[in-house]
């Protein structure tokens, strides 16, 4: 991958009485966002490529033809793991009602991915009451429907679990236990799980391999071999890499990037 090359991502201005404004941009392979927020909410969908989104709450892997939604407010980086296609749309918190509160990546459908790549090729001012404000209320209903994916990986804020969960990104095949990791800490395993469900929501075991499944994606996303990914990933086997892939994204390594045409 090409040294990351840090730019600022400004989304266009909207004014008071607009609701979302579009933008499309393509960016190479390690190209990089620096950490900024937006006032709107961001629906940021990926014709070609694969991203990583940084959050204060985790990361969050982003396929082709997948999207995320950021909400107003939360600071985030977007890292281009291969050459991507972004397609945006901002969007007005007033128009917000019922959406997430939390980042999320979502599985996008034929009409959705229609719906967004129409609502980015809206030219501004959009207004209530437009042919355009009725597409976006199209866009966001049909967003509710929309599966959320297990492609995220909480931060903890804990300052106990802060270097294990470092120790077990840089080296994902890491096969200390919990009890191994509780006796380096200085602490019972109960306690340690404890403190990993309550900062991340995950056991110990679920969450590292989580983690394994995201450093997994990134590299299949730089084109690695599903034998090197799996073995780098701590699976004695591609075989058994690719049944954990299945047991939690429902396809194969080799069916889960898909691509779509340019828009």
């Amino acid at each position: 991958m090409h040294a990351v090359d840090i730019e600022m991502i400004e989304p266009p201005q909207l004014s008071s009485d607009t609701l979302m404004i579009g933008k499309s941009q393509d960016y190479p392979a390690g190209h990089a966002t620096v950490r900024h927020s937006h006032p709107t909410a961001q629906l940021l969908y990926g014709i070609a490529g694969v991203m990583r989104v940084l959050t204060a709450r985790g990361q969050w892997i982003v396929p082709p033809t997948r999207a995320i939604y950021i909400p107003p407010g939360h600071w985030h980086e977007v890292h281009m793991l291969s050459p991507a296609q972004m397609r945006s749309v901002y969007v007005q918190p007033s128009a917000l009602a019922g959406m997430p509160q939390q980042c999320c990546v979502l599985a996008v459908t034929p009409l959705w991915r229609e719906l967004l790549l129409a609502a980015v090729r809206c030219p501004p001012p959009v207004l209530p009451g437009t042919r355009a404000a009725r597409l976006l209320a199209l866009l966001l209903e049909e967003m509710e429907v929309l599966e959320t994916l297990p492609l995220a990986l909480p931060t903890p804020d804990d300052a106990l679990l802060a270097p294990l969960c470092n120790a077990l990104q840089a080296q994902p095949d890491d096969a200390r236990s919990s009890d191994d990791w509780a006796a380096r800490l200085g602490v019972d395993v109960r306690t340690l799980q404890r403190r990993f469900v309550r900062a991340t929501g995950m056991n110990f075991g679920a969450w590292r391999r989580q983690a394994r499944l995201m450093h997994a994606l990134a590299q299949l996303a730089a084109g690695a071999r599903v034998l090197d990914v799996a073995l780098d990933a701590g699976y004695a086997s591609p075989s058994a890499f690719s049944a954990m892939f299945r047991r939690q994204f429902g396809v194969v390594p080799s069916e889960f990037f898909g691509a779509s045409d340019e828009a």
